[in-house]
C-alpha cells in the first residue's frame, strides 16, 4: 500500500467511527495486507481520530496478553492499539447506548509513563522498566464490537482499527506502587452484580510489565517510542463480557483498586 492508499484506508475506519457504525470489510487496494501495513494505518488513524473530535493520541492499548484471550479470539500473540484523550474516563462514567456498536469490558492493569522510551533505548525487558512507570491503575477497557462477524474480519483490519478500542475507564491513580507484585494480584470483573471472570497479574504474558516490554519493543522497531505520560493498557486478565444496555459493570482488583461503569442509561 502506498502512502494514499493507507490514508484513504484511515478516513474510512476514522469516518465510521466517529459515526458509530459498523466497519465493512476494506475494499480491496486499501485493506492491509499484513500487520505492518495494519500499524502503519493505525498510525495514521490517529490524526483523523483527532480530526473528528476524539482527541489526540492519550497511549495504548494491549490485546491478547492472556491465554484465555489469545483463545477468545484465535490470534497466538499480543497486538497493540492507540488511544485517544477524548476516550478517557474516571470510574463511575455513565455511557449511552448510542456510544458504542456492542460494547465490551475487561478487568485491566494499565500504567503511566514516566519518561520518554525511545528507540535508542532498546531492547527493553522486564528489569528495566519499573523506573519507566510513574503511577499504576485499575482499569476498564471498553472494546467495541464494530463490525458485522468480527470473527470473519481478517487481523489485519482489526489492528487497524485499534484492535477492538473504544474507550478506557481508569480507577486511582497509584504512583507509590513499587511494592505491590504486579504478577501477584488478582482481578475480577462483575457485570450487572454478578461475577464473570477472575485472573491474576501474571496471566498477562507471565508478568504485566513483560507486555509493557513487549509494546516498547514493537514500537521501536518500528522506529517508534513512548513518551512521558502516556497511559498504557497491558491487557485483561478476563475474557470480554459484552454489555447489554441498562448494565453496570465494575472490576476489583488487589491493591490496586476498583473501577465502575454503566451503560446505556
Amino acid at each position: 500500500m502506498d502512502a494514499d492508499a493507507l490514508d484513504r484506508a484511515a478516513i474510512m475506519i476514522a469516518d465510521t467511527r466517529a459515526a458509530v457504525g459498523r466497519l465493512a470489510p476494506l475494499p480491496v487496494g486499501l485493506a492491509p495486507r499484513d500487520e505492518a501495513e495494519a500499524y502503519a494505518v493505525q498510525d495514521r488513524l490517529r490524526l483523523h481520530l483527532a480530526g473528528r473530535g476524539l482527541g489526540g493520541v492519550a497511549g495504548f492499548k494491549i490485546g491478547c496478553t492472556t491465554q484465555v484471550m489469545q483463545t477468545y479470539l484465535g490470534i497466538d500473540h499480543p497486538c497493540a492499539g492507540g488511544m485517544s484523550s477524548g476516550r478517557i474516563y474516571a470510574s463511575g462514567a455513565h455511557f449511552p447506548a448510542s456510544a458504542f456498536v456492542r460494547p465490551g469490558v475487561e478487568c485491566e492493569i494499565a500504567i503511566e509513563i514516566a519518561h520518554d522510551l525511545t528507540p535508542d533505548d532498546a531492547p527493553f525487558d522486564r528489569a528495566r522498566l519499573p523506573g519507566a512507570i510513574a503511577a499504576v491503575f485499575a482499569a476498564i477497557e471498553i472494546v467495541d464490537d464494530r463490525y458485522d462477524n468480527w470473527r470473519a474480519m481478517d487481523m489485519a483490519t482489526l489492528v487497524a482499527d485499534d484492535f477492538f478500542h473504544a474507550a478506557l475507564v481508569l480507577g486511582p491513580r497509584i504512583a507509590d506502587w513499587q511494592g505491590i507484585d504486579l504478577a501477584a494480584v488478582r482481578g475480577s470483573l462483575r457485570v450487572a452484580g454478578v461475577e464473570i471472570g477472575r485472573g491474576v497479574g501474571a496471566d498477562i504474558l507471565g508478568h504485566p510489565l513483560d507486555a509493557l516490554a513487549w509494546l516498547a519493543n514493537q514500537r521501536a522497531a518500528r522506529g517508534l517510542g513512548l513518551r512521558a505520560g502516556d497511559l498504557v493498557s497491558l491487557g485483561s486478565v478476563t475474557q470480554t463480557c459484552w454489555l447489554e444496555p441498562g448494565q453496570d459493570a465494575s472490576i476489583a482488583i488487589e491493591q490496586l483498586g476498583t473501577v465502575s461503569l454503566r451503560y446505556g442509561t
